[in-house]
């Protein structure tokens, strides 16, 4: 299957519940059909006490969604030029 959007693209969400959001594209699952956009499905996870984070908590982070929900920002005036 071929991807049109790669990662660093600007994309906006066009159908879920989070339709109108913009964002960047952190990572592109290819196995799954599914990308990771910035601010976009985040989500809460939380996390045991460890060396690492010695009180434990939540951590938020971005969840994916499936590449066919996001479509790429063309910028016209870079395509004009």
């Amino acid at each position: 299957m071929k991807y049109k959007i790669k990662k660093n693209d600007e994309v906006v969400v066009i159908s879920g519940s989070h339709r109108g959001k913009r964002g960047k594209i952190l990572e592109v699952l290819r196995d799954s059909c599914r990308v990771i956009v910035e601010g976009v499905g985040v989500r809460k996870k939380y996390i045991k006490k460890d060396q690492k984070h010695p009180e434990g908590g939540e951590i938020e982070r971005e969840g994916s969604i499936h590449y066919s929900n996001v479509m790429k920002v063309v910028d016209f005036d870079r395509k004009r030029s």
